[in-house]
């Protein structure tokens, strides 16, 4: 049984645990629509069977060896349409805590955690209910690799693959929860640019050159931000500026081929 998080202020104070289940993010809904869940609620997964990925993906992950929670938010602050700033202040939280054990875990746009020439290491989806008053709550559902070894895909790594290392999923869960509730403050004070300037430092391919795929056509073109809407924005080696919606852009490989 998961112990409460002392050391924050409302995030991890509820934490509804599950020995197994389809989706964290699932459960966290329906204890939303029973009215039995409150800002901060935490669900945590030893073994999430069918976990949620960016447009119908699924999460592989073994039992009691990798991180799959939600957490449940109500961001009332933001506009409809301020969206991302949520997904960017939770990616900088994630990025940083996970930096400290491997410094070359990058953010891939727009919701994945990767290792440049390695593989995938943790992936993000934020699914939102709207009501009649704007935003009324956010469900954040993360999934990080961190001791299991052997995957189907060979494109996956963990912590442990990356660094040979153990490590205690209670201890990261506890320090990822304490980060993501700070940056979650600092989203509450506006401090938008700060947030967007360490995750656009942090970006994979950021204001780099490189080969990337619209369909069946490939251009060369940067990353050189985003627009508040979460769209990324590319400047092609013909100097065109180029905008793209979620999952109308396929990137170059980042992992190496086994």
């Amino acid at each position: 049984m998961h112990k409460i998080l002392a050391n924050t202020l409302f995030l991890g104070k509820d934490i509804q645990f599950l020995p197994e289940c389809h989706s964290t993010n699932d459960i966290a809904f329906q204890l939303v629509r029973e009215k039995r869940a409150i800002e901060g609620t935490l669900v945590i997964c030893d073994y999430q069977k069918a976990g949620k990925g960016q447009r119908g993906n699924t999460w592989e992950s073994k039992p009691g060896e990798n991180l799959t929670f939600s957490l449940i938010l109500k961001p009332d602050f933001l506009d409809v349409t301020e969206q991302f700033f949520l997904n960017m202040a939770v990616s900088c939280a994630i990025q940083k805590v996970l930096s400290e054990y491997y410094p070359m875990i990058q953010i891939k746009w727009p919701n994945d955690f990767i290792v440049p020439q390695r593989g995938k290491f943790g992936g993000m989806l934020i699914e939102n209910s709207l009501g009649k008053s704007g935003w009324e709550v956010a469900v954040v559902g993360i999934g990080l690799n961190i001791n299991q070894t052997e995957f189907s895909n060979p494109k996956a790594v963990s912590l442990k693959s990356l660094t040979g290392m153990n490590f205690s999923k209670d201890e990261l869960l506890r320090q990822l929860i304490t980060q993501i509730e700070q940056y979650y403050l600092l989203l509450k004070k506006k401090k938008w640019a700060q947030i967007e300037h360490e995750y656009l430092q942090n970006l994979y391919l950021f204001q780099e050159s490189a080969e990337f795929m619209v369909g069946d056509e490939k251009f060369i073109g940067k990353i050189i931000g985003l627009k508040s809407s979460g769209q990324l924005v590319i400047e092609s080696n013909e100097n065109e500026m180029k905008v793209f919606d979620f999952q109308t852009i396929r990137f170059p490989d980042y992992s190496v081929q086994f």
